[in-house]
């Protein structure tokens, strides 16, 4: 039966392995769908750094303020 997932293949250490395999246990699933899980949240971590990033920019001494009501016209 075809999937709609993509296939990614990866190398990662032992140590790594074990921790995966361990914590895939211990939430009673596979393997694989726990690699996904903490794949997207790393993702999802990397996008609040970068995000971070931005904003820390922006966000000086000089900076022109609105009110809410204007931001939202």
């Amino acid at each position: 039966m075809p999937t709609t997932k993509t296939r990614v293949n990866i190398s990662i250490s032992s140590e790594v392995e074990r921790a995966l395999f361990a914590v895939a246990k211990r939430d009673q699933v596979p393997h694989a769908t726990k690699a996904g899980e903490l794949l997207r949240m790393a993702l999802e971590i990397d996008e609040d750094f970068v995000l971070d990033g931005i904003a820390s920019k922006r966000d000086a001494s000089s900076a022109k303020y609105l009110s809410h009501k204007t931001a939202w016209q």
